[in-house]
């Protein structure tokens, strides 16, 4: 691995039925072909899991991977990808956090960290460089996620270590719990923190000082810092530092892109008052996921006193508190930002877990689930002061909670009653806070991505197809967004294919996708990893790599059974909202997603009737069919 640069060349693998801890050379080989991230992770756990294995069982494997471009210095490069088989989907899944935590792997001399197995007492995993050791976690065995990070610092007396941990949520096995990382930021979808939790590994410490050398250093330095001046002069970016993520929430409520009362409709019209009180009694400062950060789209927030008193803590981002206000007709800001911190500090995907209480307040509406069945709680919409105890007995798997921790695919089969008509998922991964009634494409990113209807990979169609944005990709075929109509429908599967292969090439490279937001492409990627690594490589070879993967993920979800019928999208998000803007604009429905599902499938080569990628696409992407 030597003559390859931009990585550490190695990898750790931790098998914990037997405790012990390999260093291995990184898979040279796939390394152009699949580069790191989840392109990497994505082939690794292709060859290496069975078919039809139980996600919660020790053969499930979780792996921890970078990029070659996870480097501080790198603009977006704090970001790792945590990557396995879903509990809750039982197909492929991938979640990425911000922070220091993959870098710092890097650091330690690794490019990624796999683990396998299971333990049979609770243990963490401490990296000091070469020095790797597993150690009892049971003084860990219950705590929230800030009272593990606070006992870990203390036990290593050190605050060096960047940490990740689980809470009780994934020791419970909810699943959709996530992994927890120093700087309150989180991987959160699809339930890695229960994977983690039923394998007994409850935290990872990781700290180093190795640097991992660049093929051309002084080339480097000249096109990060062409790449940062490209950054400051676009305005995203100081949009993104003076507003954050959750600056979004009156633009797409007001644009219909802003799912409300469990997908019922697509704006509520209370954005902007939500808005002004977080403002004026919530936010505190900007802040960043990872040292040297340009964006800083992280908000500092709390809630100063009353019911919902709340420390300062690193959250109000976009899609949590929409999952606590619209979703659930809550109009308290304070009881949203609060609901966000307790799942941060039980361990859980403020999505997913947002998306099943509003499933639950529509089957207590229409008398699926009574008040008794609830412990007594008065789920009525709106109702904000149940929603603490609501989100402690998810976590904890008590009464109505253990229901619920399934997820709303699991709860809907269990309560029948045609619940499955409001249980809103795609692939059984609940729906994020961005509404496909604002522009066709979301509704066909959101069926056909591989991990279910996730917040990442329809974002790059909503901002083409609503926002008009075009990521540099025009001269690679995307089509002028300022040529089509966000209602239109032809035309939207070729274009949501390319924008995929191009848009998931930050979680390959280890970064963040908003600074393709603020204005990088393809292009400067291309630039930064070929400085990286002395490779001939471009826009368009990278849109290859983007377009391997996608099919590699593909193939992993085939595999485990998925066909087209799993590519749908429930009715309710594709039809007129029931009230609201948009209640009387009949044309922000689909009309025919069949048709549009179609045009894609012929765009990506796949097999018209099953979904499946043929034999002879496989054969030009160099994947074993």
């Amino acid at each position: 691995m030597s003559e390859i640069k931009g990585y550490t060349g190695k990898q750790l693998r931790i098998n914990l039925n037997l405790g012990t801890v390999v260093v291995e050379d990184t898979k040279a080989a796939i390394l152009p072909e699949y580069l790191g991230g989840v392109g990497y992770a994505a082939k690794v756990l292709y060859d290496e899991l069975e078919a039809g294995i139980d996600p919660l069982g020790p053969d499930n494997k979780i792996i921890f991977s970078t990029g070659p471009l996870s480097d501080r210095k790198v603009p977006g490069g704090g970001s790792v990808a945590i990557c396995f088989k879903s509990p809750l989907t039982g197909g492929w899944s991938e979640a990425r956090s911000g922070g220091e935590f993959g870098p710092m792997l890097r650091k330690a001399g690794y490019d990624h960290l796999i683990v396998e197995g299971k333990s049979v007492e609770p243990v963490y995993l401490q990296i000091n460089n070469s020095h790797v050791i597993l150690k009892s976690g049971r003084k860990l065995i219950g705590k929230t996620v800030s009272q593990k990070m606070e006992l870990l610092h203390q036990e290593l007396e050190s605050e060096d270590y960047t940490l990740m941990c689980i809470g009780p949520g994934g020791e419970h096995g909810v699943l959709f719990a996530g992994a927890m990382f120093s700087g309150d930021r989180t991987a959160a979808r699809g339930g890695g923190g229960a994977v983690l939790g039923t394998k007994n590994l409850l935290a990872i410490a990781v700290k180093g000082n190795c640097d991992v050398v660049a093929s051309d250093n002084e080339q480097l330095q000249r096109v990060i810092r062409e790449a940062h001046k490209v950054l400051k002069s676009n305005p995203m970016s100081q949009e993104f530092r003076n507003f954050g993520t959750i600056g979004d929430m009156s633009g797409c409520d007001d644009g219909g892109d802003w799912p409300t009362k469990n997908w019922q409709s697509n704006s509520w019209g209370k954005a902007p008052e939500l808005y002004e009180h977080y403002e004026k009694h919530n936010y505190i400062k900007p802040y960043t996921c990872y040292r040297g950060c340009p964006l800083s789209c992280g908000r500092k927030a709390h809630v100063k006193d009353g019911p919902f008193k709340t420390p300062e803590h690193g959250g109000a981002q976009y899609e949590s508190v929409s999952c606590f206000t619209a979703y659930i007709l809550n109009e308290d800001m304070d009881a949203a930002i609060h609901c966000s911190y307790l799942c941060d500090e039980y361990g859980i995907d403020t999505i997913s877990t947002g998306a099943v209480i509003a499933f639950v307040m529509e089957c207590y509406e229409k008398g699926i689930v009574t008040r008794e069945d609830c412990s007594g709680l008065d789920l009525t919409w709106g109702n904000a002061a149940v929603l603490p105890e609501v989100i402690r007995m998810i976590a904890n798997r008590e009464g109505i909670g253990d229901l619920l921790a399934n997820g709303v695919k699991s709860a809907s089969e269990a309560l029948g009653q045609n619940s499955d008509k409001f249980a809103i998922h795609v692939k059984g991964m609940e729906g994020p806070a961005h509404d496909p009634r604002s522009g066709k494409s979301m509704a066909l990113a959101y069926g056909t991505a591989n991990r279910g209807m996730c917040h990442i990979h329809p974002l790059e169609s909503m901002a083409w197809d609503y926002g008009k944005m075009d990521w540099g990709l025009k001269k690679y075929g995307l089509t002028d967004p300022e040529t089509i109509d966000r209602w239109d429908e032809v035309g939207k599967g070729k274009n949501v294919k390319l924008l995929q292969d191009a848009m998931i090439l930050p979680d390959i490279l280890g970064t963040c996708k908003f600074f393709m937001t603020a204005g990088l492409t393809l292009d400067d990627l291309a630039e930064i990893l070929a400085a990286t690594t002395g490779w001939d490589v471009d826009a368009k070879k990278l849109m290859e790599v983007g377009e391997r993967v996608i099919n590699i993920q593909r193939l992993f979800n085939m595999r485990e059974g998925f066909r087209k019928k799993d590519d749908m999208v429930p009715s309710r998000i594709i039809s007129t909202p029931a009230f609201g803007k948009y209640e009387q604009h009949p044309e922000c429905a689909t009309s025919d997603y069949e048709a549009m599902l179609q045009e894609y499938y012929e765009a990506r080569e796949w097999d018209l009737n099953t979904g499946i990628p043929t034999k002879e696409k496989c054969s030009k992407l160099g994947i074993d069919w």
